[in-house]
């Protein structure tokens, strides 16, 4: 334990400090205990405990509580920030108040915008999602959690420990009711999102309502490093407060109240009375139950065995609950299900929910209808409390859920034979359940149950869903670590130079500079000012060439490392006693690339007007030849919505809007903006760039742009593709590459007409004769296939060969036509059961009817091993009763070839 907590004492405040019998963790207590109230050493005394001074509080009193009592206390008020961690790209959701200030606060780069502060966060942690709805409401896939923080540093202290906890008492004691004596603080330890440090949990009659932690440590390469901000992180539980001033028999009461009655009449369920769940969630709350086995072994061993059914309906009832919160939590946010990033978890809650509705006996067929009704009573339950929108985004989420549910409903009947293909093996492995779930979208669950109608008994970790959401919610590095293509050694030296000021943020459209060396490696340079933009956020860098001593270098390549601009020239710079350059840019180049980056957020902007907020940037790219932009969006847009997107992108351009520009701290202009500005991805900084189209798009960007949208001249979208499930890639040209695409369409009609010899005045009428033609050709050549099948069939069949009671035909390719020779080995074949041999230059394939090779034994694969032992050349594969082998020149091997089919009709050695 750090020293923190040896060094300090509550005894005046009246408490002392005790060691645990049981667990034998240290704690402080105003009144003498030989046990910490705290699992597995007590039990959820709380909700028997008469309080004569506390009141009931609903979770928004709770929060307006908190909020008030610290705004009191001179701290303050920070908006809540979505569940989805936008401005940062080292994890997807936010899972704790602090994520908000993490790292450039808690790293001392930024000022948070009050110190102190206080936060009332909702949070989504998927980790302990297997738990949900088992341990009654002590794990919850999303909650609220109220943090107040403060950051120190050496130069400004704000509070630490000692007012940290009596804050705590006197929230708890004052404004909760709750008297002193009841009041513990266990001592612990906690990190998270790079930092650690010692934490105090205050735990009251067995249940923890908040934790203390004392942020004074940065983890760097699993090392523990001084931080330069001290930082007091506290999470109170707004949940766990309702819970614990209710008393009602789980959190689910608590936060759902009677949406619980609601859910039971739609899902047609018998539950557990209140009495026999508060003697079931007290008797196992000193119990770490991680299983439905585990619980089902407690429930024996009480002999409450007539009661299982109805608990299982009662954990199921609460899962509901949870998981339609957060769905919706998520899908508000804007979310877009898929199979990557925070996609993946909103769909991985869905479907554990869509199988937790079939386990409680909705039919397949009724999934959408409930889950319909499911999502209405909680759009209506929160509607209009504190951050929960949810009807705002009625329409989408309704959308969304229902196009995803399908999705769930199709994979689980269409993939049945994907399930009965992984019975059959011998040992099924986790890694086995983790991939069909991942790939096809079937819960193990269901896979169990298959297997058991047969038989099978598999095994399937409790904490599956827990490892999926890990292994898919992982951190990432900070985009601010990554720098591509340039050696290792040149990004050490540029580290160690000084910043570069920018002048094509203040001058875009300036073309030449006159700037100074800094320093040279190689064909590297540094030079203090610079009009040349580097590769960054999707547009490509600027090139053009620099004059030095009367000499010209190219500059072919632009790098940004950390705040210093690298310039790589054609080759290396010798640096004489005069270290100014003039810098020219390519501004055919630069003007090219200016349109296409505005019209970018020209068309961004288009997009979320149109279709939503759920619509985010997943990727980017500015050429001088086109742009493109991957979007986050449930399906594909039709032609129509493409021709309404293209106008609308024109329509502003035409309006001839002013572009703005202006640096700002980061938290105002989250402040005033919101996290939408990070579209482009977090910037970690304190200071960002916003750049402004009013009314249309607001992003903090690094890039070059025009100063009004009527310079982006024309837009064109020329390509629209789904890449990947829920991310739609759009790809369009602005500008004079306008006229370029148009003169190449020409270029191009005009050679289609010379090929196929087309009027110029009637292509489209044309065409339509050419494609009828063209049918008419086909049904044909169906019919002549026809003829000569049943002609060549006869033939073939008055030519078969017996071989021990088989009928064998040989048949030899003579033209190039696979479909009629595919048609001529099924019908010989499959249909009139002979086994047919076809060949032509360097191929045989032979085929069998499946129910005559089971019927005879015949192993067609055997051929071509008899054949390896005769000739090198052999290469071949297949089933049973269906082989294809390489063979050069089979015709003067045929002998061999049916000589090898006869000793495995006949059983020949």
């Amino acid at each position: 334990m750090d020293r923190e907590f040896r060094d300090f004492s509550l005894k005046d405040l009246g408490f002392d400090k005790y060691t645990c019998r049981k667990c034998g963790s240290s704690f402080w207590s105003s009144v003498y205990r030989e046990y910490c109230p705290d699992r597995p050493c007590s039990k959820y005394d709380f909700l028997f405990k008469k309080y004569s001074s506390v009141r009931n509080l609903s979770i928004d009193e709770s929060r307006d509580l908190f909020i008030k009592y610290f705004m009191e206390k001179n701290h303050g008020y920070v908006d809540p920030y979505p569940v989805v961690a936008k401005w940062r790209d080292d994890l997807y959701l936010t899972i704790a108040s602090i994520i908000v200030f993490q790292p450039l606060v808690t790293d001392g780069v930024v000022e948070p915008p009050f110190n102190p502060l206080v936060i009332v966060q909702p949070c989504v942690r998927l980790e302990d999602i297997d738990n949900v709805g088992l341990t009654f409401g002590r794990h919850m896939t999303s909650f609220e959690m109220g943090g107040h923080h403060a950051f120190n540093k050496k130069d400004k202290h704000v509070y630490w420990i000692r007012e940290t906890i009596e804050y705590s008492l006197e929230f708890f004691n004052k404004y909760i009711g709750i008297p002193i004596e009841s009041i513990v603080f266990k001592e612990s330890w906690w990190e998270g999102g790079g930092n650690a440090g010692p934490a105090l949990e205050v735990i009251v009659d067995g249940l923890e309502l908040a934790t203390l932690v004392f942020m004074k440590y940065k983890l760097v390469n699993g090392e523990y490093r001084p931080s330069p901000v001290y930082v007091v992180d506290t999470g109170y539980g707004m949940e766990r407060i309702a819970w614990f001033t209710r008393k009602t028999p789980t959190a689910y009461h608590a936060v759902f109240d009677q949406l619980i009655n609601k859910y039971k009449e739609i899902l047609n369920i018998d539950v557990l009375t209140d009495d026999l769940l508060y003697y079931i969630v007290y008797s196992t709350s000193d119990k770490d139950i991680n299983s439905i086995n585990e619980l089902e072994s407690f429930i024996v061993e009480n002999k409450l065995d007539e009661y299982w059914k109805k608990l299982l309906n009662t954990i199921a009832l609460f899962t509901t609950l949870d998981h339609v919160k957060t769905i919706l939590l998520l899908l508000s946010n804007g979310v877009v299900p898929s199979n990557t990033g925070e996609g993946y978890l909103v769909r991985l809650v869905l479907r554990r929910l869509l199988k937790t509705l079939l386990k409680t006996g909705v039919e397949i067929s009724r999934l959408v209808y409930v889950l319909n009704e499911l999502v209405n009573k909680q759009i209506e339950y929160w509607s209009d409390r504190y951050v929960y929108r949810f009807r705002d985004k009625a329409e989408y989420i309704y959308e969304v859920i229902s196009i995803e549910t399908r999705r769930f409903i199709d994979n689980i009947t269409r993939n049945i034979v994907v399930v009965d293909k992984l019975i059959n093996k011998k040992n099924i492995t986790l890694d086995d359940l983790i991939k069909i779930y991942d790939s096809h979208g079937i819960p193990p669950e269901i896979v169990i149950d298959r297997a058991k109608s047969i038989g099978i008994n598999i095994s399937v970790p409790s904490d599956f869903y827990s490892r999926i959401a890990r292994l898919h919610g992982a951190s990432m590095e900070f985009s601010r670590n990554k720098i591509e293509e340039l050696p290792r050694e040149i990004v050490e030296w540029a580290l160690k130079q000084n910043s570069t000021e920018i002048v094509f943020h203040r001058e875009p459209y300036k073309t030449s500079h006159r700037s100074r060396i800094i320093d040279v490696y190689n064909k590297y340079v540094v030079f203090d000012s610079t009009i040349f933009y580097p590769r960054s956020g999707g547009q490509d860098s600027d090139i053009g060439y620099i004059i030095y001593n009367n000499e010209k270098y190219s500059v072919i390549n632009v790098f940004k490392i950390g705040d210093v601009i690298v310039h790589e020239l054609d080759r290396r710079l010798e640096i004489g006693s005069d270290k100014y350059v003039e810098q020219h840019i390519d501004w055919f180049r630069r003007y090219r690339l200016m349109k296409h980056h505005t019209a970018t957020h020209i068309l961004l902007g288009v997009l979320r007007k149109i279709y939503g907020d759920h619509v985010w940037q997943a990727g980017v790219e500015k050429t001088i030849e086109k742009a493109r932009l991957d979007v986050t969006h449930y399906k594909l847009p039709s032609r129509e919505e493409i021709e309404l997107i293209e106008r609308e992108v024109n329509k502003i351009i035409d309006q001839r809007i002013d572009i703005s520009f202006k640096f700002m701290d980061k938290f105002s202009a989250e402040k005033e903006y919101g996290v939408k500005i990070y579209q482009g991805g977090a910037v970690y900084s304190p200071v960002v760039r916003i750049v402004e189209i009013p009314g249309v798009d607001v992003e903090a960007c690094f890039g070059t742009h025009v100063s009004n949208t009527s310079e982006v001249g024309g837009f064109k979208i020329i390509n629209v593709d789904r890449i990947q499930d829920g991310v739609i890639r759009f790809e369009y040209i602005a500008g004079s590459r306008l006229s370029e695409y148009i003169s190449n369409l020409i270029s191009e009609r005009e050679e289609l007409v010379k090929i196929i010899g087309l009027k110029t005045d009637s292509i489209v009428k044309n065409i339509e004769n050419i494609v009828s033609d063209y049918k008419r050709l086909q049904e044909l050549v169906k019919n002549y296939r026809s003829i000569l099948k049943e002609y060549l069939i006869r033939e073939l069949i008055s030519k078969a060969i017996d071989i021990c009671g088989v009928q064998l035909i040989v048949v030899e390719k003579k033209i190039s036509d696979q479909q009629f020779y595919k048609n001529i080995v099924e019908e010989l074949s499959l249909r009139n059961n002979y086994l047919t041999v076809m060949y032509d230059e360097d191929l045989v394939e032979i085929a069998v009817n499946p129910e005559l090779a089971k019927l005879r034994d015949i192993d067609l694969r055997n051929t071509i091993n008899f054949l390896k032992e005769k000739y090198r050349d052999v290469k071949g594969g297949g089933k049973r009763d269906h082989i294809s082998i390489k063979i050069i020149k089979p015709r003067d091997k045929l002998k061999d070839i049916i000589e090898s089919i006869e000793k495995i009709i006949c059983q020949k050695e």
